[in-house]
């Protein structure tokens, strides 16, 4: 999955939970399982299958599955912390203007545009290739 990608069902997951949060604290009832299954989904997308051969030693064990997961977990909190840093800026900046929704909108949009140029563009180089 590309980082974009993570980057933007982050943005669903946190987008989903502002929501889920706001009808709490209106008392009103709230699936909570279907915000914590987004968030599986997400980090089963993420996160490869890991296969250990049967005669590894524990250490050997241990190092497989950290060589397999440990991009996998830079990317998710690599996304999330771009998003922090993201809705910070605003809140630090005192841009009351903006609500952190309305951000969150922005840059999936964002990304969602230069992800599909980036496709359009290798589709581009593919076609050079011919």
């Amino acid at each position: 999955m590309e980082q974009s990608e993570i980057i933007l069902r982050a943005i669903g997951v946190l987008t989903e939970t502002q929501e889920m949060v706001r009808r709490l604290n209106e008392d009103v009832e709230v699936d909570i399982d279907a915000g914590e299954a987004q968030l599986g989904r997400l980090v089963t997308e993420v996160f490869p299958s890991v296969e250990v051969p049967g005669d590894a030693t524990p250490a050997e064990a241990g190092q497989a599955v950290i060589d397999a997961l440990m991009p996998a977990a830079i990317s998710l909190v690599g996304a999330f912390a771009f998003l922090f840093s993201e809705l910070a800026e605003v809140h630090d900046t005192g841009r009351t203007e903006i609500k952190s929704t309305e951000l969150l909108r922005t840059l999936a949009l964002r990304l969602s545009n230069s992800d599909s140029h980036t496709h359009s563009d290798e589709d581009d180089d593919s076609d050079d290739d011919a």
